[in-house]
């Protein structure tokens, strides 16, 4: 298959990201059962497994960052993608060829019957991923999780390190002890030779990580801690401790205060992968070259245009403080906001502050879980919002950059699909596939 063809066989499969939440009968099987006929590739190579509510894709490249200053060959699999669906799989933090991503979609799509399974849209890239990474032969492979973790597909893995960044209310219905039944979910990924380190503060939830079979454990705050956090010219100067002393004067190109806490689970968990301290000044330049698309990402200037993925309440209230505190603006703030089904939407915009905004224009991505601009908009009318309706994302960034001064700031979030849209549409002369593909015709997720 060339690389079109390639993608139309992935799309074929179904979505489950595309009803995310859902996660009544999930099963193992069927990703088990195609990774044997594959030749079980996920264990030629260690794996540093991440999950949490928030973070794990900003820890994930972190910790790829970090490994990659120390000359390994690092495999990166996350999800969702931005613009194409090779970014979900990179080597050395460099997505994958649309050449060579067909090749191994066509190896999948060749033995995927041997498996006597229907496999999902995510059980495919997850096979195709794990089995690059084998070919590739890489010294390490960040995994992050899709879904939760017990049984998410990624979790044919045998993590050497677990990392588990937080426990928020997302994917779930916030009945009862959820909190613990989301914490229970994602300890799923905590295995019998498992290093954990988990970021989550609650001491309530420790048990629940600590009872999982494991190596050893990590926590915040006894073990892991950020000592200092300055704002810095594009991003924040960090002093992290861990069992193996403090590092210092950590450049982190990003933004918010919550990316110092990303760091330094980052830091702790390539210690643990080391079983020693690290070098600062190679820890240094490895979080110097660090780069997080669609994470607080500039993508123009007078008027300013930022992206953010945020979407649930925590991530929407750390964009808020992020926009407020380390963006001088002197002129008006917009807000283009659009979400998916299964958040709380006046929780969202409320955590966005959308009442301290100059607009809130409303939008909604092109998947069909998304939340209705119209339905977006009554809430952040309910809020005491001045609003406008522009359904399409692009056509709202359009409509927010026509009203907008070069001293004004405009703020694109409430989903990564969101920010995603607005990234192809800031980039108009990015190709399609990353290295120049035939255009592609993906489903949305």
């Amino acid at each position: 298959m060339d690389y079109r063809q390639a993608i139309d066989y992935l799309d074929r499969h179904v979505n489950l990201e595309a009803r995310a939440g859902a996660v009544e009968g999930l099963s193992l099987e069927p990703i088990e059962r195609l990774m044997t006929v594959l030749g079980d590739p996920q264990r030629a190579y260690p794996v540093i497994h991440v999950t949490g509510t928030n973070g794990k894709g900003s820890v994930g490249r972190m910790v790829s960052a970090l490994l990659r200053a120390h000359e390994l060959s690092v495999g990166t699999y996350s999800s969702p993608h931005l613009e194409v669906v090779n970014e979900r799989l990179c080597r050395d933090l460099e997505p994958i060829a649309d050449d060579d991503l067909a090749a191994l979609l066509t190896e999948v799509a060749d033995l995927e019957p041997l498996a006597g399974v229907s496999a999902s849209y995510f059980e495919v890239l997850t096979a195709a991923a794990l089995s690059w990474f084998a070919e590739i032969a890489v010294d390490v492979a960040v995994v992050e999780v899709g879904l939760l973790g017990r049984f998410d597909a990624t979790n044919v893995v045998d993590a050497d390190v677990a990392v588990i960044t937080n426990i928020g209310r997302d994917h779930t219905d916030g009945v009862g002890d959820w909190r613990r039944k989301v914490a229970w979910e994602k300890a799923g990924i905590i295995k019998p030779g498992s290093f954990v380190v988990v970021g989550e503060p609650d001491p309530v939830l420790r048990p629940v990580f600590e009872a999982e079979p494991h190596q050893a454990l990590w926590g915040v705050p006894d073990d892991i801690e950020v000592l200092e956090d300055l704002g810095a010219v594009g991003g924040r100067l960090v002093t992290v401790r861990t069992p193996h002393g403090i590092l210092d004067e950590l450049f982190v190109p990003a933004h918010g205060r919550h990316q110092a806490a990303n760091a330094a689970l980052a830091v702790a968990a390539v210690e643990a992968f080391f079983d020693r301290p690290l070098d600062p000044d190679v820890a240094r330049h490895g979080l110097a070259e660090l780069t997080l698309p669609g994470r607080f990402e500039i993508l123009a200037r007078a008027p300013l245009v930022v992206i953010d993925g945020a979407h649930n309440p925590p991530g929407a209230a750390a964009a808020a403080a992020t926009f407020a505190e380390e963006f001088s603006v002197s002129g008006r703030r917009l807000l283009v906001v659009g979400m998916l089904a299964g958040r709380d939407v006046t929780a969202m915009l409320d955590a966005f502050e959308v009442r301290h905004a100059d607009l809130v224009v409303a939008c909604a991505p092109d998947t069909p879980r998304a939340v209705p601009a119209e339905e977006v908009a009554a809430a952040a009318r309910a809020l005491g919002a001045e609003v406008e309706v522009v359904p399409g994302v692009v056509d709202a960034l359009e409509r927010a950059l026509a009203v907008a001064g070069p001293d004004d700031a405009v703020l694109v979030t409430g989903s990564l699909y969101v920010a995603g849209a607005a990234r192809r549409a800031m980039r108009p002369a990015r190709p399609c596939g990353v290295d120049g593909g035939s255009p592609r015709r993906e489903r949305s997720a």
